[in-house]
């Protein structure tokens, strides 16, 4: 599959890599029909996605019997008066279908929203009008149907939703779902999709410069953005999934992430279906890491990716209690790696993390491939598809050691996986992407050998006695003391230093007694041993727990803000 994509398949260097990395992309690309329903006809009884749940139900599909489904789903879906173009919300955990609606929408040319089940009801009612949602397929969840009822009212354009039990099988009782304010509104998808007519692709579904995909950004500092992808995105995931993630048609791949947010796709979709390799997907409520841990250990996954906060939780378990063999690869993305989690799982497991960057508005920017050695800490170096600098306040170009914003330089022609825009906001897409570059916000430091690493966002930077501190190194230092659990480094206003360090520190359970003034001055005097001592926290403050968006990013405005009042 992959040689339909690329001109050269296999690459053994950087060298090698970045000098003949190149796309071949056909008019009028879709990830559903190009490369699932190709899938689907050369390797038919292959397995695609292997799912099961915390109740111990299970379901194994085919890329064949994926084909059929989604064909269904998709006539079900237009028989809804779903189309090209239309705007269609989905907010459906982890569950089975999620993975089916998705590619049924992509063979329709309808834009995809995916979003997380704790959105509340100004969130949906934001993200409704924001985007002129038409209709939401969504979870039988109380929460989440509560709150979908509850914006309604506020959301004109939504004319549509499509409700999804937790049984993937026909429903037999023939009640359709009961809402009392706007039952003429809501469907049932077990009752209903499977009686929908033979699909018939639709003539003209898309052109690879129509808008496939929308997210959410989880809001750190503002209102979210709304990312809006091509479908040339999908190919962008490419190079996620064959090359960082090191996939092959034997692999089975499991991606921890939520369906609403970005990494659900980066992990769990278009890059591991590239690559012929079985999706692996533990539908569950609650992360519990003995829980994750044994069904790894059962279902044999030989390649792992999640935040470094879920690898945090899996080293504090005994690790020589599970068979871990079948493990043949790992890799991070989501937040900086601390170098301290990368070193205790390598000692335990023997595999080596290999970290990768990116954004809502990218595919991975910065990665270390599997002809890399990897750098504990360091994201890596530029994926050969973009063409990635580091750029200081004034524009000039950063030299080897020097802290700066990465950019993506945008030639004649975006780069496949670059957004294409914050959709209906020119001034800010303006602001981001200007001049034939886009300012990613995020700030890097490169090291002589062409590796990159992580500082923190640009309004994350604080500026003491002259000196520009990153929040990311501190905590680094900080998380290599036992009690730190997490920990989040802001700035303070200070009428000497202009800024000083501030740390909000979450304790482990064992250590939350000990909270007081020789606690913080061990841990002050840790990090001075860890990294430059000017670095260390002057304010140290134990919290039982972080402020962080729905997705999980720590919301380091929302402790700089409590601290200014």
């Amino acid at each position: 599959m992959v040689e339909r994509f690329l001109r050269q398949t296999t690459f053994t260097s950087v060298k090698d890599y970045n000098k003949n990395l190149e796309f071949i992309i056909p008019e009028n690309f879709n990830f559903a029909y190009d490369v699932m329903d190709a899938w689907a006809e050369e390797a038919p009884t292959k397995l695609a996605l292997l799912w099961t749940n915390d109740q111990g139900i299970e379901r194994r599909t085919t890329f064949g019997e994926l084909k059929e489904q989604t064909d269904q789903a998709a006539s079900y879906l237009m028989s809804l008066g779903i189309g090209k173009g239309d705007p269609v919300m989905l907010i459906l955990k982890r569950r089975y279908e999620w993975w089916v609606v998705m590619l049924a929408l992509h063979k329709l040319g309808a834009v995809v929203i995916p979003a997380t089940h704790m959105l509340t009801k100004h969130d949906i009612v934001y993200r409704n009008t924001r985007a002129s949602v038409k209709a939401i397929v969504c979870v039988d969840d109380a929460y989440v149907v509560s709150q979908i009822e509850a914006a309604l009212p506020e959301s004109p354009t939504v004319e549509t939703i499509v409700e999804v039990s937790e049984s993937w099988e026909v429903a037999d009782n023939g009640n359709a779902p009961k809402h009392q304010e706007h039952a003429e509104m809501w469907h049932d998808w077990h009752r209903e999709w499977r009686q929908a007519p033979p699909f018939v692709r639709p003539e003209h579904v898309n052109s690879n410069d129509d808008t496939m995909l929308m997210y959410f950004t989880s809001g750190t500092s503002g209102e979210p953005k709304m990312v809006a992808h091509d479908y040339l995105y999908a190919m962008g995931h490419l190079t996620t999934g064959v090359f960082w993630h090191n996939l092959h048609e034997g692999s089975l791949h499991l991606t921890v992430a939520d369906t609403g947010w970005g990494k659900a796709v980066w992990g769990k979709f278009y890059g591991q279906w590239f690559a012929g390799a079985t999706v692996f997907v533990f539908d569950h409520e609650k992360f519990n890491a003995d829980t994750l841990l044994r069904q790894i250990e059962k279902y044999r996954v030989t390649s792992f990716c999640a935040p470094p906060t879920i690898y945090r939780f899996m080293i504090r378990e005994d690790l020589s209690r599970y068979d871990l063999s079948s493990l043949e690869y790992c890799t991070t993305a989501g937040e900086a790696l601390n170098p301290a989690v990368f070193d205790k799982f390598k000692e335990k497991t023997g595999i080596q993390m290999m970290e990768g960057f990116g954004q809502t508005e990218t595919t991975m920017t910065l990665g270390t491939m599997p002809w890399m050695k990897p750098k504990p800490g360091s994201m890596g170096m530029p994926n050969a598809q973009y063409d990635i600098d580091l750029l200081k306040p004034d524009g000039t170009r950063c030299e080897d050691g020097e802290k700066g914003e990465i950019v993506v330089r945008v030639g004649e022609r975006k780069p496949i996986g670059l957004f294409k825009e914050y959709y209906r906001d020119e001034a800010l897409t303006r602001e981001a992407w200007h001049d034939g570059i886009y300012h990613t916000g995020d700030v890097a430091w490169r090291d002589e050998d062409g590796y990159y690493w992580f500082e923190g966002r640009i309004d994350d930077v604080i500026k003491s006695s002259g000196y520009r501190i990153g929040p990311f190194e501190v905590e680094s230092a900080l998380m290599t003391h036992p009690a730190v659990v997490e920990c989040a480094i802001t700035g303070v206003p200070d009428d000497i230093r202009g800024m000083v360090v501030k740390a909000t520190v979450v304790l482990g359970k064992e250590w939350k007694d000990k909270a007081g003034d020789a606690l913080i001055k061990e841990l002050q005097q840790h990090v001075k041993k860890e990294t430059a001592p000017y670095k260390y926290p002057r304010i140290i403050e134990f919290v039982d727990e972080l402020p962080k968006t729905i997705s999980g990013k720590i919301r380091r405005v929302e402790i700089r803000n409590k601290d200014k009042k």
